[in-house]
């Protein structure tokens, strides 16, 4: 039950990264290519649903599926507006962060 409680939680984590990854209007920069919001979230939901067995948290999805490039080891960055590029793995920790804050 608790393990159900735990994958029911990292997936509505995960859910809310992807969900926010559509509606940022931010660009995705993968392998020197950028993308719209809306195929980056197509792209890492098929990455999440291939590598389900190398991660078990959101933290872990993060580091090992939305970072970076499997077939590169290039790090995804993203550029929002006028913001700084910075990498998949900043944009996604900060934003897990403000999720898990929430009241």
């Amino acid at each position: 039950m608790a393990l159900q409680a735990e994958e029911s939680k990292m997936d509505a984590e995960i859910d809310f990264l992807l969900d926010t990854v559509v509606t940022s209007n931010c660009v995705f920069v993968r392998n020197g290519s950028e993308y719209k919001a809306e195929a980056a979230r197509d792209h890492l939901k098929m990455k999440r649903k291939r590598g389900k067995r190398y991660f078990d948290n959101a933290e872990e999805f993060i580091e090992k599926i939305a970072s970076q490039s499997s077939w590169s080891g290039k790090s995804y960055m993203i550029q929002c507006g006028d913001e700084p590029r910075q990498t998949a793995n900043a944009w996604f920790t900060a934003l897990l962060k403000k999720y898990r804050a929430r009241p």
